[in-house]
This record gives structure tokens, C-alpha cells and sequence, in this order.
């Protein structure tokens, strides 16, 4: 474990990754850390967003990293879900188990408004859904005003004391810490907040990038096809212990392999080297005037307003189009030449990563023309799975100032929950035809196989079999609480 240095780079032919150009965060040195296998697990990039329930180090440079290899590309970007319940203004996650539990939201009135917009799930609608009905009652004024702008109100209350400080008891700190607040007594100031991003570097399922080999991604960095376009509650946890784990595994079996070793011309090494000092200094040597807190600043607000829950083709153009001129302006700011730690570099040079991450969701949103998951488009509403029913997939060339973007069409027919209705509110789809054959499949295989006494594990490797894409030692069988393995 190497504390305090940050990968700038990664040191790649265009056809296998070597490992990373990393920078020393105290002495400001470059070195090179060569390896037979890189892993980016970085996080989300919630910070490219205004407000955010992520940490302040997930501002997503590890998307950047395998962005700027220009080979290496990323998935699913423009899908980025909001969580209904930040708390105002600072953004810092309540548990929707408030919600769960039985808490209500309420507007400026103190009015219960969610039986009305969502009869059936009312607060128990997924976060997308709640997250859009939020905004949608602030815009109708029903919003409560302060100096820092409009929310509404999180009331569990009505749980009582001894639930709230013991089945919430971190909700209970978190309002008494960062808002003076005691929610045993008094209403939770709330307002949705970027909360999780699905996509991230497109890998195969062993967490390999499929263009660059001995690249790996885990976790929120990677789009492993664990969520889609959207993500259930707790569903981050399984993305990172379990993709942890079996990607873990892949890289030990990877480097273990005589194949995969490494025999790389230090030139290589050297190219690398010199890419990441002459932006650095890029930085240092310029006389521009422009200002890395402001272009960043406008970023966050940008991609809050015009890429956020609400999305417009003519609002997204206009951010599109402003994010490339912030990206530009990057290349006009100055810092002070200054020895070792500093941070007025670091700054620049990640709000540089962070707009080629903004465009990269913004691009993709733009061009997507349908509403899919947390991806809700105003102009165009209605999910489309005959048009829109795959991937997207980016790349950045080096020198352009937007990702170039393609697609990869999904399979139905190897799906075991072929797409349908999502269970709730209105059947707002347009349907593929491949989808109702899929399913008529997927029913009479397991009815036929049921009838047969087969178990579980004999219909799931007939609908969907998955054991060949897992790492040997983990081939075992799942138990289950009420189904316990025989000896």
C-alpha cells in the first residue's frame, strides 16, 4: 500500500496496459509503477455535480484514466441515478430505510404529496421515480424557501424515539452533527442529490477491459452490467464485495499466468512519462487568465441543471456545448510553479478530468433520445426498446474535445428477466417483440423443468447459465437461509 500518490496515467502500446505514471501528492515526483495488472477502483464522479451524497474524492479521474488512453472505453455514462433523501443543503446520504420504515415526505404545508403522484408505491417508488416527484412538487411551488435555495421535508417522526436512535441511529447523528436537528422530534430537511453512477469502464465479466489488456475495473468505476440504467438500494454493496472478490480473483489468476507477463520497451515507459510532465506543465508555464475554480464551479452547475433529473435535448446542446469551451479554457489557466505539495496543480489538473467525464455523461444523454431508468428525458419520455435497447459506448480520441460514441446491442434472447414493466405507474414503453417471445421461453422452461422435480440451480443453467464466467474456486453453490447445502 502506497499512501499519497495518484495515477495520471496509464502507461499502455494501445493493445496491453503496463501499469500507471503516478504522482507523489507531497514531493510532486513522477514515477512509474509497472505491472502486469492495473486496477481502477476509484469510485463514482459524483463531484462533477453541484450536490452529491459522494465523498469528496470521487470525482471521477479514474474514468478519466482509461478515457485518455483513447483506447479503453467507458459504458453507460449518461446513467446516473439521484437519491431522493440529501440532506439540505449539504447533500450527506439519509438512508431511504427512513423511508422503508414508514417515513413520509411532506411539502411547504406540511402535506403528504406522494399517495397523490404515485398511488401505489407513494415513498416506496424507486429512488428515479421519488427523486423526479420531489422536484416536480418544488417547481409547483409547494418547495420550502431558505437562503440556500428550496427543499421539502423527511417527517419519521411518527416512528418514535427509540426506533429512530436505534434502528437509525445513523440518521439520528447525521441530522444532529451537520444539521442541529433532532429527528425524533423535528422534520429532516431534504432535497434529491447525485447519488450513484451505473456506468463506468466498460469490462468483460471477469472485470477485464475488453480493448486493453491486463486492465481491470471493479466497484462504481466499472460498468460490469451489474445495474443497467438504473440501481435498487443496496445493490452497491454486492457491486463492490462481490465484483471485488471475483475480479480479485481473475487479476491473481491473470498475473499467475507465464503469458501474461510483461516485456515492455522502457521507450514506452519514457513516452508515458513525458505526456503526463508536459501537461503538468502545460499548467505551470502558462500565462493565461483563466480560473480552475470558476471553470469548475460552472461545470457543477452546469451538469445540476441542464444533465441532472430533468433532462432537455435543447437544454442538454447548450451544456454540451459550454462544457467543450470550459474544457478548452483548462488549457488557459495558470498555476504557480511551486516545489512539492501543490494543490493549486492538482486542482487544474483534475477539473481537466472531471469536464472529459462531464462530457462524456452529457454526450451521451444528449444522444440518447429516450427516458431509460434514472436517465429521464422530457422530450422524450417513453423508454424505446426496439431504437434504444443497448449500450453506449465511449471513447476519447486524443486532441478532441467530445467522446466518440457507439453502440452495443443487447440480446434478449439470453436474458433471463427480459425487459417489461417495471411493476408501477404507467406501462410508458414501447415494447420489443423479442422481449414477449423471450419471456413465453424463460415460463415454459422453468414450468416444464419444475413439473420435472429439477431444482434450482438445473433451471437456472437452463435459462441463464453463469458458471462458466466465475473463477474456479468460487464454483460452490449459494445457501440460503431456508434452503440449507447438504453435506
Amino acid at each position: 500500500m502506497i499512501e499519497r500518490v495518484e495515477a495520471l496515467r496509464l502507461i499502455h502500446d494501445g493493445k496491453r496496459c503496463y501499469g500507471a505514471i503516478v504522482r507523489d501528492l507531497i514531493t510532486g515526483e513522477l514515477m512509474a509503477y509497472v505491472a502486469k495488472a492495473t486496477a481502477i477502483a476509484t469510485g463514482g464522479a459524483g463531484r462533477i455535480y453541484r450536490v452529491t451524497t459522494n465523498a469528496v474524492i470521487c470525482d471521477g479521474v479514474g474514468y478519466d484514466l482509461a478515457l485518455t488512453t483513447g483506447v479503453a472505453s467507458l459504458s453507460n455514462m449518461e446513467a446516473i441515478q439521484f437519491h431522493p433523501t440529501g440532506i439540505f443543503p449539504a447533500g450527506i446520504l439519509v438512508t431511504e430505510g427512513c423511508r422503508g420504515d414508514g417515513g413520509l415526505l411532506r411539502d411547504v404545508d406540511g402535506y403528504r404529496f406522494m399517495p397523490d403522484v404515485e398511488p401505489e408505491k407513494k415513498e416506496l417508488a424507486s429512488r428515479d421515480v421519488v427523486s423526479r416527484r420531489m422536484e416536480e412538487r418544488i417547481a409547483m411551488g409547494k418547495g420550502v424557501k431558505t437562503k440556500y435555495g428550496e427543499h421539502l421535508w423527511l417527517d419519521i417522526t411518527l416512528l418514535g424515539e427509540h426506533h429512530i436512535k436505534h434502528k437509525l441511529r445513523e440518521v439520528y447523528e447525521i441530522c444532529h452533527y451537520f444539521l442541529g436537528v433532532d429527528p425524533t422530534k423535528e422534520w429532516i430537511p431534504v432535497r434529491p442529490a447525485q447519488h450513484y453512477t451505473m456506468g463506468g469502464v466498460r469490462t468483460n465479466p471477469t472485470g477485464e477491459s475488453p480493448q486493453l489488456k491486463g486492465l481491470f475495473a471493479a466497484g462504481e468505476a466499472a460498468c460490469w452490467d451489474m445495474h443497467g440504467f438504473n440501481r435498487l438500494g443496496g445493490n452497491s454493496v454486492a457491486e463492490t464485495v462481490v465484483a471485488g472478490m471475483i475480479v480479485g480473483e481473475f487479476i491473481a489468476d491473470f498475473c499467475e499466468k507465464s503469458e501474461n507477463g510483461i516485456d515492455i520497451p522502457t521507450s514506452i515507459i519514457y513516452e508515458s512519462l513525458a505526456k503526463v510532465q508536459n501537461e503538468l506543465n502545460g499548467f505551470i508555464k502558462c500565462t493565461g487568465n483563466e480560473d480552475a475554480v470558476t471553470i469548475r464551479t460552472r461545470m457543477q452547475d452546469l451538469m445540476t441543471s441542464k444533465i441532472g433529473i430533468f433532462r432537455r435535448g435543447e437544454d442538454m446542446e447548450s451544456a454540451v456545448a459550454e462544457l467543450e469551451d470550459l474544457l478548452k479554457k483548462t488549457y488557459k489557466v495558470s498555476v504557480k510553479d511551486k516545489a512539492g505539495n501543490n494543490p493549486e496543480l492538482v486542482y487544474a489538473y483534475r477539473t481537466r478530468s472531471m469536464l472529459r467525464v462531464a462530457l462524456t455523461v452529457a454526450y451521451g444523454a444528449l444522444n440518447r433520445q429516450e427516458s431509460r431508468g434514472a436517465h429521464y428525458r422530457e422530450d422524450f419520455s417513453v423508454r424505446d426498446d426496439v431504437k434504444w435497447l443497448n449500450r453506449t459506448i465511449a471513447t476519447w480520441k486524443d486532441g478532441d474535445t467530445l467522446p466518440t460514441l457507439s453502440y452495443q446491442p443487447l440480446d434478449i434472447s439470453k436474458m433471463e428477466l427480459p425487459p417489461g414493466f417495471r411493476g408501477y405507474g404507467v406501462k410508458n414503453y414501447i415494447e420489443n417483440p423479442e422481449s414477449a417471445k423471450r419471456q413465453a421461453e424463460v415460463d415454459a422452461i422453468r414450468q416444464k423443468m419444475e413439473a420435472e422435480g429439477k431444482d434450482r440451480w438445473a433451471i437456472q443453467d437452463a435459462i441463464m447459465p453463469y458458471q462458466h464466467l466465475l473463477p474456479k474456486r468460487l464454483l460452490g453453490r449459494n445457501e440460503r437461509i431456508d434452503e440449507p447445502l447438504n453435506d
